[in-house]
């Protein structure tokens, strides 16, 4: 293939990309998908993004709106075409009727029914199949969704906002704004890309936080609000407990009784584990049953250190106000077991600097995590 031929797939499957990364908010426990049609001459024919109730596939739509211009064409899509029978029929088949001669696509589905399968149908249809182009791209936009299909499990970024010197606020019982407004609107577009947000019961105790999605953006589902309270000290009166009825809130806890009644009079999903929350993978496994696909973790240094000593943390974003806090009473970002040796501490890659106003984000994925 020449230069020109290859700056052309570049170009439509970015393209493809963003019309995928609207249906951010709005297509979880499922892919993000989008698909342009381009005809001769390299003329956008037809486009298409997925939206989990809308139903019909990116391809469809963007067949639909091609219509006899699709044959001979050629297709981008995000990530590969199903060629089973799901809640639709195979998009696969779609492309074959509607004529298309080629078809690029930048990985394939890690759900184990697609995976390689529609590459296949589609070949063996006689259409040219291209894959690689904007690979790692494609993947970071599904990571979510493939973490869920490759790990059996939600996947896990973990927030936090520090001062320069590490420290998330002046002491473990008092409340402390660190993150300028231009970081807590970053933190709001977080938010919307994730189906939960975790946090620890002593963050609802000091901060008495209400944890919503303040993006403005659309999404499918609410924001669902998760605390880890092993001795059940959520207050009734928390802003949380107060919106269970209108936002879902579960509650991991060891106890039982009056406490935990109460709570789930008030609407509350009172989820009894006898580690009190600190299983991670049962709580990780209780949310996957739930459809929950990502879990944006913002508690404080103890629910942080809990993820990062079970290697539990699929991403990891710390936004530095540029701060010094200092003292010895003032809690780090992360507590737990931490590290014995310097070969045990959490090594980031593809890491990521970014300004926030005077904030700065530094995010990365552990060295040690495949790349999903």
């Amino acid at each position: 293939m020449d230069s020109t031929a290859k700056n052309i797939d570049l170009e439509f499957t970015q393209r493809a990309l963003a019309l995928a990364s609207r249906g951010v908010g709005l297509v979880s426990p499922n892919p993000l998908v989008g698909c342009v049609i381009v005809g001769g001459g390299g003329t956008v024919v037809g486009e298409g993004s997925y939206t989990y109730d809308g139903v019909t596939h990116a391809e469809v739509i963007a067949l639909d709106a091609a219509g006899e211009l699709a044959r001979g064409a050629t297709a981008y899509v995000s990530l590969e075409p199903h060629s089973h029978h799901g809640k639709t029929p195979p998009c696969t088949d779609a492309l074959i009727a509607a004529g298309i001669a080629r078809v690029v696509c930048p990985i394939e589905d890690p759900n184990p029914l697609v995976s390689g399968k529609g590459f296949n149908a589609l070949r063996e249809a006689g259409i040219e199949v291209v894959s690689g182009p904007c690979k790692a791209e494609a993947a970071a936009l599904n990571e979510k969704f493939s973490c869920w299909h490759k790990k059996g499990r939600p996947f896990v970024h973990v927030k936090l906002a520090a001062s320069l010197d590490g420290r998330i606020s002046l002491s473990s019982s008092v409340s402390t704004y660190l993150s300028s407004d231009e970081a807590r609107k970053r933190v709001q577009e977080l938010r919307h890309e994730y189906d939960a947000i975790l946090i620890g019961g002593t963050t609802v105790a000091v901060d008495d936080p209400s944890l919503t999605d303040r993006s403005g953006l659309p999404r499918r589902r609410p924001l669902v609000r998760v605390i880890l309270d092993g001795h059940l000290a959520t207050p009734v009166d928390s802003k949380l407990v107060r919106t269970a009825r209108e936002t879902p809130t579960i509650v991991f806890t060891s106890e039982k009784g009056d406490a935990a009644t109460k709570l789930e009079s008030e609407g509350v999903d009172v989820i009894f584990d006898e580690k009190g929350g600190h299983d991670l993978e049962f709580v990780l496994s209780e949310l996957k049953k739930r459809e929950i696909q990502s879990v944006l973790v913002e508690g404080g240094s103890a629910v942080a250190g809990s993820f990062r000593d079970a290697g539990l943390i699929d991403k990891l974003s710390i936004i530095f106000a540029p701060i010094v806090i200092g003292g010895e009473d003032a809690p780090n970002a992360f507590a737990g077991e931490g590290a014995a040796v310097i070969s045990d501490a959490l090594r980031l890659a593809r890491v990521s600097v970014s300004l926030h106003g005077r904030d700065i984000e530094v995010t990365g994925y552990p060295e040690t995590s495949e790349a999903l």
